[in-house]
């Protein structure tokens, strides 16, 4: 079994080699990952610049692993189109911070995720909700069980799993839900400064939802639970198919003048 893992953090994250390192007993693991943080650049791919690739020293012995200059999405099509060729399982994490509700759009560890996922590989990002002393052991742990699960085919077809785990310490955890995603998880921030040229703004996510509908990850993570929750790329708003059939006949009308 082949097992390709990427990250946002970048390649010196601890967070990566926590992941490799739970994985290397049961598969081949190879690595590519962002030179540098690529926290929310999402599923961006770089399409008006070369993206280079550096072999480097992995942390984790008998691993071959590469640094690149690009971000998470970048490095997982470079790795199965390129460097590695195909994998039977794409790994992104472990995440500094949580990825919950509708920020797994922005989230760069989702759109490493993704990318595999398109190319009908098993994909799993995975996040501890903690940007510092943030522990891994638990998360590690899981995603090996969940790598040999999924490998084993118990999921039949592709599938897109975002795991999120609490921060706390491992034996606080109160179990796994299976979720929904949550709405918004944070609100955002701007803040503006100048530095005598110009002014400048941080945009940045600010203090989490105060209230979440059970069933959701963020819900779950809150309340000391470990959240998996099955992704697909159908963003598709079914409910307003039949409304829209109906405006598309009017439509039709203005394309012609005769209304």
């Amino acid at each position: 079994m082949k097992v390709f893992v990427t990250n946002d953090d970048s390649i010196n994250s601890d967070g990566l080699w926590a992941a490799v390192q739970a994985l290397v007993g049961i598969a081949e693991v190879v690595v590519a990952a962002p030179d540098r943080d690529q926290s929310g650049v999402g599923t961006s791919v770089s399409l008006t610049r070369p993206v280079r690739a550096t072999e480097v020293t992995p942390q984790v012995a008998g691993v071959k692993a590469y640094s690149i200059e690009g971000t998470p999405a970048d490095c997982t099509i470079l790795a199965l189109e390129k460097l590695f060729g195909s994998a039977d399982l794409v790994v992104s994490g472990i995440n500094k911070g949580a990825n919950l509700g509708e920020d797994v759009l922005i989230s760069g560890t989702v759109g490493g995720a993704l990318q595999g996922y398109t190319r009908d590989i098993p994909s799993i990002a995975i996040s501890v909700a903690s940007l510092k002393a943030a522990r891994f052991d638990a998360a590690g742990r899981l995603l090996r069980r969940l790598a040999e699960q999924i490998v084993a085919g118990v999921l039949s077809g592709p599938v897109f799993l975002n795991v999120n785990l609490p921060a706390i310490e491992p034996g606080k955890i109160e179990g796994i839900e299976v979720t929904r995603l949550a709405s918004r998880a944070y609100t955002d921030k701007v803040t503006e400064g100048d530095d005598g040229r110009r002014p400048y703004y941080w945009i940045a996510r600010s203090r989490p939802e105060s209230k979440f509908d059970v069933g959701t990850d963020a819900w779950a993570v809150r309340n000391n639970r470990v959240s998996i929750t099955p992704l697909h790329t159908d963003m598709t708003n079914i409910s307003k198919l039949p409304v829209l059939t109906e405006l598309s006949l009017l439509l039709s009308e203005s394309l012609k003048g005769t209304s």
